[in-house]
């Protein structure tokens, strides 16, 4: 999400090969890791 003000530095634990596949699919799409993120989390905060 490019132009966005900075956000604080958030951190969490994750699987290497997890993140690994996720920096790869991300950076096919011109995307970063947290804008992935970003969204699922958003996606998830608006569920019932």
């Amino acid at each position: 999400m490019p132009n966005q003000p900075r956000t604080p530095l958030r951190s969490f634990r994750i699987p290497d090969d997890l993140y690994e596949a996720a920096q790869q699919k991300a950076e096919e799409k011109g995307e970063t890791v947290s804008d992935v993120v970003r969204r699922a989390l958003e996606r998830y905060v608006k569920r019932p």
